[in-house]
C-alpha cells in the first residue's frame, strides 16, 4: 500500500487564546517608536502640558479605533482583517488597494525592525555595517521559520516576549523614578507646565500614532482566534489600554531623569535617561531592551502580517500559490515566505532611515476607513449577527474618523513631500487592480 499524502487544509484552524491576541497588539505596538519619538514630540511641544497632551489624546485615538474595529472584527473573524472589512463595506477595488498598500508597507516594517536589532547588538558586540545587514536578514529568516513551522510556536514566542518587553519597561520606569536625583535636581518638579502649543500638538501627534500603530494587527489574525466574537474585542480593547499605560510610565521616567531641553535634543532618549541615572550600565540596559522590543514587534508582524495575502489570494486578488495552507504545519507558509524573501532584500539593499522613510502613513487612512464601514453596514446589512456593538457608537467611531483626517490633513501640511509621495504610491494601486484582472481573464482564456 502506499502511504497517503496528508490533504492540505483549506482553512487556518483557531489556535489562539484571549492572552495570545493581547500578546500580539501590546507587543507589536510597543516596538522601537517609544525608544526614538519622544525627543521629537518634546521638541514640537515644547512644554510638558504638550507632552501630555500628545501621548493622551494618541492613546485615546488609537482606543477609539480599538472600541470601533472591535466591531467589524467580531462580524468578520476571518483571515485579512482590514482587507475583509473594506471588502465588504466597499467592494473588492478597495480592498485590493489595502493590500497593495500593506505588501509595500510590510516588509520594509520587518527589514527597519531587523536592522535596529542588528544596530543595538553593537552595544555588546563590534558589528560592522555590512555584518548588521547579514544578522538583519538572518533574524527575519529565523523569526519567520519559526512561524512557519507552528502558530503555537509563533504565539509563545510572542507571549514570552511581550511579557518581557512590558516588565522591562516598568522596571527601567521604576528604577528612575527611585534613583533620579531629588528635591531641586529634580527635572520634572523644576519644570513648569506650560500651556500647550495645539500646532506643535499636532505635529507631534503624527510620531504618537506611529508609535501607537499595531493593534489592527490582531484582526489579520481573526481566522485562527477562539471564540472569536469575546476574544478578539477584549484584546483589541485591553492591549491598546496597557499600551497606553506604559506609555505615560515611561514618559514621565524619561521627564524625571532628564530636563526637558535635554530631552528634546536627545538622539536616543531612553539610553540618555538610564545613563544619567544608572551610568554606563543603564545604556547598555537600554540597548538589551530596544533590542527584546523590536524582536517582540518582528515576531508580531511575521506572526499576522501574512494572514492579509492569504485572504487575497483565496479571493482571487493575489496569486493563488500564496493562499496555500501547509498539510504539515497548518500555516500559510507561502505567504510568509514571499514576504521573507521581500523583506531580506530590502534589508540587503537599503539602511534603516531609508527603510523609516518610506513608512509614513501606512494603515491609518485605512482604518479610518474601515471604521466609515461600520456605519455603512449597520445600514445595508442591519439584520446581521453583533455579538459587541462598538461603545459609544455613533460618536466615537466618527470621533476616531475625524482624529485620523486632522492628523493625516496636518502631515500633508508639515511633511507635504513624503507624505503626497506615499499617497501616489498606494492610489498606483487602482490600475494595477485592472492590470490583474485583465491578465487573470487573459489566463483563463489561454
Amino acid at each position: 500500500m502506499t502511504a497517503s499524502t496528508p490533504t492540505p487544509p483549506r482553512e487556518l484552524p483557531r489556535k489562539l487564546g484571549l492572552v495570545t491576541g493581547m500578546a500580539v497588539v501590546v507587543g507589536v505596538i510597543i516596538g522601537s517608536g517609544i525608544f526614538r519619538v519622544p525627543s521629537g514630540i518634546a521638541g514640537d511641544t515644547g512644554n510638558l502640558t504638550g507632552i501630555a497632551l500628545v501621548w493622551i489624546l494618541g492613546g485615546v485615538v488609537a482606543l477609539f479605533g480599538a472600541l470601533s474595529i472591535a466591531e467589524l472584527a467580531a462580524m468578520y473573524p476571518a483571515a485579512g482583517g482590514p482587507y475583509v472589512y473594506l471588502r465588504e463595506a466597499y467592494g473588492r477595488p478597495l480592498a485590493f488597494l489595502f493590500g497593495w498598500m500593506w505588501l509595500l508597507t510590510t516588509p520594509i516594517s520587518w527589514a527597519a525592525q531587523s536592522l535596529m536589532f542588528a544596530e543595538y547588538l553593537g552595544f555588546f558586540v563590534p558589528v560592522s555595517a555590512a555584518a548588521q545587514h547579514v544578522i538583519a536578514a538572518v533574524l527575519i529568516i529565523l523569526v519567520a521559520a519559526a512561524n512557519y513551522r507552528s502558530v503555537k510556536l509563533g504565539a509563545a514566542i510572542q507571549n514570552l516576549s511581550t511579557a518581557a518587553k512590558v516588565l522591562a519597561i516598568v522596571g527601567l520606569s521604576a528604577a528612575i523614578f527611585l534613583l533620579a536625583p531629588g528635591g531641586e535636581h529634580n527635572p520634572l518638579a523644576a519644570e513648569p507646565m506650560g500651556v500647550a502649543k495645539w500646532s506643535g500638538v499636532g505635529i507631534g501627534l503624527i510620531a504618537a500614532l506611529w508609535a501607537y500603530d499595531g493593534w489592527e494587527n490582531l484582526t489579520t489574525l481573526s481566522g485562527e482566534v477562539k471564540n472569536p466574537q469575546r476574544n478578539l474585542p477584549l484584546a483589541l480593547i485591553g492591549g491598546v489600554l496597557v499600551v497606553i499605560v506604559v506609555y505615560l510610565l515611561i514618559n514621565a521616567a524619561y521627564l524625571r531623569a532628564l530636563p526637558l531641553p535635554q530631552l528634546a535634543a536627545s538622539k536616543s532618549v531612553a539610553a540618555d535617561a538610564a545613563a544619567t541615572v544608572l551610568g554606563r550600565a543603564g545604556a547598555s540596559l537600554v540597548g538589551a531592551l530596544v533590542m527584546l522590543s523590536v524582536f517582540g514587534t518582528l515576531n508580531g508582524s511575521i506572526l499576522s502580517s501574512p494572514r492579509v495575502f492569504f485572504a487575497m489570494a483565496e479571493d482571487g486578488l493575489f496569486f493563488r500559490t500564496v493562499g496555500k495552507v501547509h498539510p504539515k504545519y497548518e500555516t500559510p507558509y507561502v505567504a510568509i515566505g514571499f514576504i521573507v524573501v521581500l523583506a531580506v532584500i530590502y534589508v540587503l539593499l537599503r539602511d534603516f532611515m531609508q527603510l523609516a522613510e518610506g513608512y509614513v502613513l501606512g494603515v491609518w487612512p485605512f482604518l479610518a476607513l474601515c471604521v466609515i464601514g461600520i456605519f455603512i453596514l449597520r445600514r445595508r446589512r442591519p439584520e446581521f449577527p453583533r455579538r459587541y456593538r462598538a461603545l459609544g457608537y455613533p460618536v466615537v467611531p466618527a470621533l476616531f474618523v475625524l482624529a485620523t483626517c486632522v492628523v493625516v490633513g496636518n502631515a500633508l501640511y508639515a511633511q507635504f513631500a513624503s507624505t503626497i509621495g506615499s499617497i501616489l504610491i498606494t492610489l498606483a494601486g487602482v490600475p494595477l487592480y485592472y492590470l490583474w484582472f485583465a491578465w487573470q481573464r487573459r489566463s483563463h482564456a489561454g
